[in-house]
């Protein structure tokens, strides 16, 4: 465990002298991550600086302390001789006076520890925090669950089929470890379980794995009797004190294992217990649900429901009789028909791509949703990614997309909201939730605008894998495709919600996955989009 802790000690010990706040929530916003990379390289370069100089003072230090060996070396051999001679004398009394002052005592203190303490300090506020590493791994542990990934594809680069870094059993311990602090019990086993494999896999290789197979087991036995397997405890409890027989919480657990072994082994012959193993996943209610189970299916690009009246479905080119668009006609691909769903393919360039991207970057901060209670905006843990809102006042081109986006919907947006900006971080997701305010929520009566009549949603980058948007209901999912576009109606004609367009973004398993978000209001649309003939339609 020794050599795993010194991994890196310099480095850490640099950094944890260097205080710094930081920016925080680095892990939601992949392109503020970002900036941490080249925070490392800048805090790399300046360790360099730093090792350079003090090569080149101890160097000097070196040549002074052998000149002092050898004057001495030599003056003692006649001492009486040596200092009675009044040069000799009058160069030795200088040396350590004038000389000392003016260039030996500065090679002694001229350390610059304290200069690259305070440029490190500097560049900490870019670099990650605690509270980065916790959304990592809950980041991490989510995608594990969402796509099924197998704990031991994993930890050796496997994500998904794509390329990765490799987890040694420190690692793989270490992820335990965290998820084992937040009570997370499913995660802990499957971790400790694979830091064993990998620690027996590298100890036959000659390696140090770091960390003991007391300390795995000291944690993986626990985890078990906390998801029900008493059995596996005390089995795993038993090996744990037979490498180290002094532990004395384990001895503790065992007999409280053997004790809840004995009290329950009537209940388990007359319930029929095999003693089977059983580590299930901690969901709260509503992620133990339809909705979510769906959810999460469409995320893995299942196919759960054909999709209704697919016959019907079609692709054109549309000009909504619009002047902007008669000689450039949008490419429109209609993939549900009620409610209204509509797939527009190069809507958007890539010279405004980056215009957006970068207006946006500095100006990204956590993403939050209205609480239905309150009507106030707050952070969330099922929505992790970090946004803003552009308008014509950052650029005059934003305002050339409203008027595109208009022109492409056929409602005004003279009432919407600003150009949204959305960048996800590692897992990055948005959980299953409606564009508009239902009935009981109080969320855009200050705007004064009705509520979100529809939903425009500009796909600005692609991603390698995951980060679908998905309607549980409907069965759709929608991979994002750079410069296309969906649309929607949030609302029917007479202004009640179209539950149907419940949708969610699912988890960005690998890449930066940037959107951008126009929500149409229903004020000014009155003749653009008028109530229909029907009551319900």
């Amino acid at each position: 465990m020794e050599a795993a802790m010194y991994k890196g000690c310099l480095l850490v010990m640099v950094l944890a002298s260097a205080s710094g706040s930081g920016h925080g929530e680095l892990f939601s916003s992949m392109a503020h991550l970002q900036t941490a990379l080249y925070a490392e390289r800048d805090i790399a370069q300046e360790i360099r600086k730093y090792v350079a100089d003090e090569l080149e003072r101890l160097n000097k230090l070196t040549r002074l302390a052998d000149e002092f060996e050898d004057h001495s070396t030599t003056a003692l051999q006649d001492p009486d001789y040596y200092l009675g001679n009044p040069v000799n004398a009058y160069l030795f009394v200088k040396h350590f006076t004038l000389d000392w002052d003016k260039d030996i005592e500065h090679t002694l203190k001229n350390n610059s520890r304290d200069v690259l303490l305070n440029k490190i300090e500097e560049l900490r506020e870019y670099l990650p925090t605690y509270e980065d590493l916790s959304g990592s791994v809950s980041a991490l542990l989510r995608l594990q669950d969402t796509y099924q990934l197998q704990t031991t594809d994993l930890a050796r680069g496997n994500v998904g089929g794509v390329v990765s870094s490799q987890l040694d059993a420190w690692n793989c311990f270490e992820l335990g470890r965290l998820a084992y602090n937040t009570e997370d019990y499913y995660h802990t086993i499957m971790w400790m379980e694979e830091a064993l494999q990998k620690m027996k896999e590298e100890e036959m290789e000659g390696g140090d794995p770091g960390v003991s197979t007391a300390s795995i087991l000291d944690y993986l036995a626990f985890a078990q009797f906390k998801q029900g397997n008493v059995w596996r405890a005390l089995t795993l409890t038993d090996e744990m004190l037979q490498l180290d027989p002094s532990h004395q919480r384990a001895r503790a657990n065992k007999a409280y294992y053997q004790k809840m072994l004995e009290s329950e082994e009537k209940d388990s012959r007359r319930r029929g217990d095999d003693g089977t193993v059983v580590n299930k996943r901690q969901l709260d209610e509503y992620r133990s649900g339809e909705e979510y189970k769906r959810y999460e299916a469409l995320c893995r690009g299942e196919d759960l429901n054909p999709i209704k009246n697919a016959h019907k479905l079609y692709c054109r080119y549309h000009t909504n009789n619009h002047p902007l668009l008669l000689l450039s006609p949008v490419k429109q691909e209609v993939i549900y028909l009620k409610p209204f769903i509509v797939h527009y393919h190069d809507v958007i360039t890539d010279r405004e791509v980056e215009l957006i991207k970068t207006l946006a970057t500095p100006k990204l901060g956590r993403a939050t949703v209205h609480n239905p209670k309150t009507g106030k905006l707050e952070t969330a843990t099922y929505r992790v990614s970090k946004s803003c809102w552009l308008s014509g006042f950052d650029s005059p081109r934003i305002d050339n997309i409203n008027r595109r986006i208009s022109a492409i919907t056929g409602l005004n947006v003279e009432t919407a909201e600003e150009l949204q900006i959305a960048n996800y971080g590692i897992g990055g997701q948005y959980e299953p939730h409606f564009d508009f305010a239902r009935k009981e929520e109080n969320a855009f009566k200050e705007l004064g605008t009705g509520n979100r009549i529809a939903t425009l949603m500009f796909y600005i980058s692609d991603v390698q894998a995951g980060g679908a948007t998905v309607f549980p209901y409907l069965g759709l999912k929608m991979f994002p495709k750079k410069n296309s576009a969906l649309f929607w109606y949030n609302l029917y004609k007479n202004g009640e919600g179209i539950y149907d367009t419940r949708h969610a973004a699912c988890p960005v398993l690998v890449g930066s996955k940037w959107v951008s978000n126009k929500w149409i209001h229903e004020r000014g649309q009155e003749f653009l989009r008028p109530c229909g003939l029907r009551e319900k339609e």
